[in-house]
């Protein structure tokens, strides 16, 4: 659960602050933003509203949002304390929605009663799915042998309860299949958040009937074989993602991410698909609408 002495959250919230840092003192320049037609919009499916580093400014991040046509936002729990906070947040602002579930970095103390408070929370009207459920080969703040129970665990109860999975897979490619495998089918349907594989394991994800999800990182010079995956995948099965605060897109890269920053996500998607940004608003948001607002779709641009 922590490298050297420090717990997840604020390893990586160092990070965020380090950038932040490398960019003060330079001249702010005025952000241009692709634009998008009347009455498209786009769905930021994967953002961590509730963390730090909107503590300041969360009311302006979620206008400038509004403001640039990312009028619905997904905000993900982590663990039990960011579940429950992003259920506050859907709560608060009517185009925003949650969900719930424990990060594989985080697994390492969960209890029986953990469980009862999450199949609670996973019911509350505001939650659209059951995630960031996985695991991550890449730090060792949780035994591998706890990250595959507590992943295999969290997907039964997400299946239970007939909501769709928001999985993380970092450096853990055939660990993670192995379990959804073992546990397909999903009537409700998945999502491999901020994909980081490559056109065999886009198959294969595929297979399972699970969107891919694309972040910033399909904005950077060095995407080659991400790219090559958008290019593969048929549109109807991309959907888009921030993962604010992490991940900022070109031009933005190194400082703070947040919702309003996928318009270049999705420009870039545009681009190798060779269509136009209205297009990769349009599909993206009815494939987001069909994974997580089946039951109750909300106004494109009510975030308030």
């Amino acid at each position: 659960m922590a490298m050297m002495g420090m717990p997840f959250d604020d390893v990586l919230m160092n990070r965020v602050r380090g950038s932040l840092r490398e960019c003060m003192g330079k001249k702010k320049k005025e952000i241009v933003y692709p634009v998008l037609g009347s009455g498209q919009g786009l769905i930021d499916t994967h953002c961590h509203l509730d963390m730090e580093a909107y503590s300041e400014d969360l009311d302006g991040v979620i206008e400038r949002a509004t403001r640039n046509g990312v009028g619905r936002i997904i905000t993900v729990g982590i663990d039990l304390v960011s579940s429950r906070e992003a259920i506050m947040l859907a709560e608060k602002y009517p185009g925003i929605r949650a969900t719930v579930g424990v990060h594989p970095h985080n697994v390492g103390t969960m209890t029986d009663e953990d469980y009862i408070q999450l199949r609670q929370l996973a019911g509350h009207h505001e939650v659209v799915a059951f995630g960031e459920i996985g695991m991550d080969l890449h730090y060792d703040f949780a035994p591998v042998e706890l990250q595959r129970e507590h992943f295999s665990r969290q997907v039964a109860l997400a299946k239970e309860l007939q909501l769709p999975v928001v999985i993380h897979d970092r450096e853990a490619h055939s660990e993670v299949m192995n379990v959804l495998v073992d546990h397909s089918p999903y009537p409700a349907g998945g999502v491999m958040h901020c994909f980081s594989g490559g056109p065999a394991l886009a198959e294969e994800v595929l297979a399972l009937g699970f969107h891919i999800s694309i972040p910033g990182v399909i904005t950077f010079k060095k995407s080659e074989e991400m790219a090559e995956v958008v290019r593969l995948v048929p549109l109807e099965r991309i959907i888009l993602e921030t993962d604010g605060p992490y991940l900022a897109p070109e031009p933005r890269r190194g400082r703070r991410n947040e919702p309003a920053l996928l318009l270049f996500t999705a420009q870039r998607v545009a681009n190798l698909k060779d269509v136009t940004l209205d297009s990769i608003a349009e599909i993206t948001t009815a494939n987001a609408e069909r994974l997580f607002y089946a039951v109750a779709p909300i106004p494109v641009g009510s975030v308030s």
